[in-house]
This record gives structure tokens, sequence and C-alpha cells, in this order.
């Protein structure tokens, strides 16, 4: 079975009997926080007791961490179990996408059998996304995704361009969701962020996960914030009760207490981006200029299977609408993970 996402470390260790120095999924390179990693340790011994189903004390926390009331915030199972959750409450008949984006998104759609209109991204441009896109809300359009930075481009649509796509997806009568779950990565994040709409705009949806940022993709942790109550109890009923574990809910209260360890995380992105760019083009490489903790670059055909039977693993993006076999992204990890994938593909290019 082919995977859609990367991160299939259980899948290369069968393939090769080992572990692949991964660059395939964009979590922090810092690894699980001490404090998150003693929150579920200590949340054991209440694992014999159903989670609340209300999330009541991690979305108090979140309410005070991101400046909404609670009754705003719904979590779930990662944002993906979120995607879901909103499809399947509203049911779009078509639905925009920018193209290239996250495949979860058409794979909810798929769901519910959705008309998706694709939005082609101009290469020319490094996949930015412009006002062409906004134009292509029309009034048959019944919900739009913006991932805010894109994936895999890494790309920003800046906060003006936003707030044009949700005055023009108001007016005709379609629901704009702004994924931003890479987008706490960036320290422009609360300039970027669209939280600023969501108090007179009930046709906003921002997404949000602890995946990346805090290295917790195997908590399985994501939100939505709505200021549409209506919506947010559909996407509720939309899936079963119990969508958040009790040690990820004892793992999200503890994350947001990590700044210190989210800060270092910034930094280190910060820092390692540019060099990881600059080392990628050093070998000859076209690389797209992103904000976030990934590299969108081109390379030959067959540089992924190379990489990988060599013990470097970076995601390809050949299964991306709008990208081919040609077209891969990198994640940005520490100096000495970087060096050491720069290395490897340098053999591989040889």
């Amino acid at each position: 079975m082919e995977l859609v996402h990367g991160g299939d470390w259980a899948g290369y260790r069968a393939e090769f009997g080992r572990d692949a120095l991964d660059f395939s999924a964009n979590v922090s390179p810092l690894g699980l926080p001490v404090g998150v990693a003693a929150a579920i340790t200590a949340a054991l011994p209440t694992a014999d007791r159903y989670p609340d189903p209300l999330c009541r004390e991690l979305r108090a926390k979140l309410a005070a961490a991101e400046g909404v009331p609670a009754e705003q915030i719904l979590c779930g199972n990662g944002a993906a179990d979120l995607i879901f959750r909103l499809v399947l409450a509203l049911r779009p008949r078509r639905a925009l996408l920018p193209v290239p984006t996250f495949a979860e998104y058409a794979a909810a759609l798929d769901t519910v059998g959705c008309t998706i209109t694709r939005f082609m991204l101009d290469e020319a441009n490094d996949f930015a996304v412009t006002e062409a896109f906004i134009n292509a809300v029309t009034p048959e359009i019944d919900l739009v995704f913006l991932c805010q930075p894109n994936n895999p481009t890494g790309q920003v649509t800046p906060p003006a361009l936003v707030e044009k796509m949700l005055r023009r997806c108001a007016a005709c009568g379609a629901v704009l969701v702004v994924d931003e779950c890479f987008l706490d990565f960036l320290p422009a994040r609360n300039e970027l962020t669209g939280k600023a709409f969501l108090h007179d705009t009930p046709n906003l949806i921002v997404l949000k996960a602890f995946t990346k940022l805090y290295a917790m993709a195997g908590v399985r942790l994501g939100y939505a914030l709505c200021s549409n109550a209506a919506l947010l109890d559909k996407m509720r009923a939309a899936g079963q009760p119990w969508a958040v574990s009790g040690l990820a809910q004892a793992a999200g209260v503890a994350a947001l207490q990590e700044t210190a360890y989210a800060d270092a995380v910034r930094t280190l992105i910060e820092t390692q981006r540019p060099r990881l760019a600059a080392g990628l083009r050093t070998l000859g490489l076209r690389v797209v200029d992103g904000q976030a903790n990934y590299l969108l670059f081109n390379a030959p055909a067959d540089f992924g299977g190379k990489l990988r039977r060599r013990g470097a693993v970076v995601r390809s993006c050949a299964n991306y609408p709008g990208l081919d076999a040609t077209w891969y992204r990198t994640a940005v990890r520490t100096e000495k993970e970087n060096a050491a994938l720069l290395k490897i593909m340098q053999e591989v290019l040889v």
C-alpha cells in the first residue's frame, strides 16, 4: 500500500531493517518536549477513564493562549480529523483548492462526492497565491481551503489577500478554511494569522495543531477556531464522541507551557532554513523560497529512490496535483542532520 504522506518510518524499517535519516515529515527536530512527556506519563493512571469529550481544560488553556473564547474552539484527533469533520458537516457540492496543496483536503472532499475545482498556482511565480485565486471563487463554490503557509511550497499569503478572500467567500456564500498548522514556526505568526477576522466572520475556520511545532505527530491533537457555534456543533456531531484521548489532552495542556521550547524551535528553523536552501542550490537544485520548516525543490525523478537506498528519505511530491516526480519536499532539521543529508545528496548527484 502506497501512503499519501511522508513520515512512514515503519515502512522504511520493514524494507531495510534500519531507520532512515528522515526528512519526509515536517515536525520539530528537537523531539517531544520534556514537559509534554512528563504530562503524558503523569496522566497514565487516568487511562482507565473515558476522556472528557468536550476537552474542557484544554479548551480553557487554548482560549487563553489564542485569545479567543473557549466556545469558539473545537479539538480533534489532529487537524486531519477536523478537516474530515468539517466536510462531513457541510457536505459541500463544489470546493476550491489551490494546487499544489495539502492532500488531505481533497481526500476529505472525495468522501462526500464533492466536485473539486483546482486552481493551478504559477510555477514561474514560485506557486504564490495571488488575487487570481480570489477571483476563482464564484457563487457555485461552497468551500475554499487555503494553507498558510502552503504545504508543500512554504509560500505565505499576505493578510490583505486573506481578508479579500474572506470577503469574497462571504459574498459568494462559501466557507473559508485557513489551515495554520505550520504558521507557528514563523516569527511573524501573530501578524499573519487569520484569527483577527474571526469575530465578525462566521464563514471562517482556522485550523491549528500541536503535531508539528511540538513534535507530537504520534499523539494526534489539533483544534479549530470558529465564531460560528452552529457549525462547530455540526463538526462535533460529525465524528466519534471521544476523538481526543485523555493522554493527548494532558499533552496539549503541557505543550502550551513550553514557550521556551517553541522559541528554540523557531530560532533553529529560522537559522537553518536558509543554510539548507543554500546547500541545495550549491548542488545545482532549484529551490522554492518558503517560510515554513520545509523546502520544496526540484531534482531528477530518480533522486528520491537513490537517496532512500543510501539511508535518507525526503518527501516525493509526485502525488501532489500540480507537481510531478521531479519535485520533492524536505524538512528543515538540525545543523548536523542537514549537513548529513546534503552529503548524501551530493553523493547521489555525482
